[in-house]
């Protein structure tokens, strides 16, 4: 773990939890890929850059969930590099209890106000083209978060951070957090048509062709909303809706599971309402979901 993988003759990964590209000029400058969990795995990662003999110039990252963001401080105190993300992402990173915040609806208790959910704040700078290597771009791909981002490389690397899980990860759950399906499903699409030497998925293994592993998490997709319908053929509380759900996936509830898997369930049940598949009513001062 936390091993340096070198692709190509400029572009890296750091093999861990969620995998941390590097893109290294000819002059020893490193730019990351996001940061790791939490202040160790910053750590780790600079005794790394160290060991080479780089320094670095900037962390980019790819959205703002914790394991991404949580190396940023440490890095950005340690070496005085600048921090990048996209719209909201750039806001998140930088006021962290915005995650548990979100995901939960309100005050978060103390429970979810811990490193999984919450990274540390770090000073964070709007994310431009013109901020990349040269030769680099961006790849919007939004779905897993708010605007997520991935990159391309000059030498045809793909990192493409969370837009895709891996194939164990979805036969042991299933289900995985998502903000918005329907953005997922076309970003997966465009995914699939990219054209790139190699794909890094931050949660999944290198691969040269992306496009299974694609479908599989399309048909994942897919799967949670036809059964969905099939939950609120019969009128249906949320509570009710999300326990079958922990049931048929074989999960465990747990404060983080709770908001993580409930925050996805209703992005899921917002999405299906806007498309006209799913609809809800008041009875009684409850809120009942019903297949149309």
């Amino acid at each position: 773990m936390y091993e340096l993988i070198q692709l190509t003759e400029h572009d890296y990964y750091i093999d861990c939890p969620a995998k941390i590209g590097l893109v290294v000029s000819g002059s020893g400058e490193a730019v990351l890929i996001d940061s790791g969990n939490d202040k160790d795995a910053g750590k780790k990662v600079m005794r790394i850059i160290q060991e080479k003999g780089w320094t670095v110039k900037a962390v980019l990252n790819t959205h703002s969930h914790a394991d991404h963001t949580g190396g940023n401080r440490f890095l950005q105190e340690k070496t005085g590099c600048d921090i990048y993300a996209s719209d909201l992402e750039s806001v998140y990173a930088g006021n962290p209890v915005l995650e548990p915040v979100g995901l939960y609806g309100g005050l978060p208790f103390k429970s979810l106000r811990n490193k999984f959910l919450m990274a540390q704040e770090s000073k964070v700078l709007p994310l431009t083209e013109e901020v990349l290597p040269q030769g680099m771009r961006l790849i919007p791909l939004p779905g897993h978060c708010f605007s997520m981002t991935g990159f391309l490389t000059a030498d045809g690397t793909a990192y493409i951070a969370d837009c895709v899980s891996s194939e164990e990860t979805l036969e042991k759950y299933g289900i995985g957090y998502l903000w918005d399906p329907e953005a997922s499903l076309n970003t997966l699409e465009v995914v699939k048509t990219l054209e790139a030497k190699r794909f890094v998925p931050s949660h999944a293994p290198v691969t040269e062709n992306i496009v299974p592993l694609a479908e599989l998490n399309i048909q994942a997709i897919q799967t949670v909303k036809e059964r969905l319908k099939d939950w609120c053929v019969h009128p249906v509380t949320f509570d009710r809706l999300l326990k079958m759900v922990f049931d048929a996936y074989g999960l465990q509830m747990t404060a983080q599971q709770f908001v993580l898997i409930g925050s996805t369930v209703r992005s899921y049940l917002s999405s299906m309402v806007d498309h006209g598949e799913i609809t809800f009513e008041f009875i009684e001062n409850e809120m009942f979901w019903k297949t149309v």
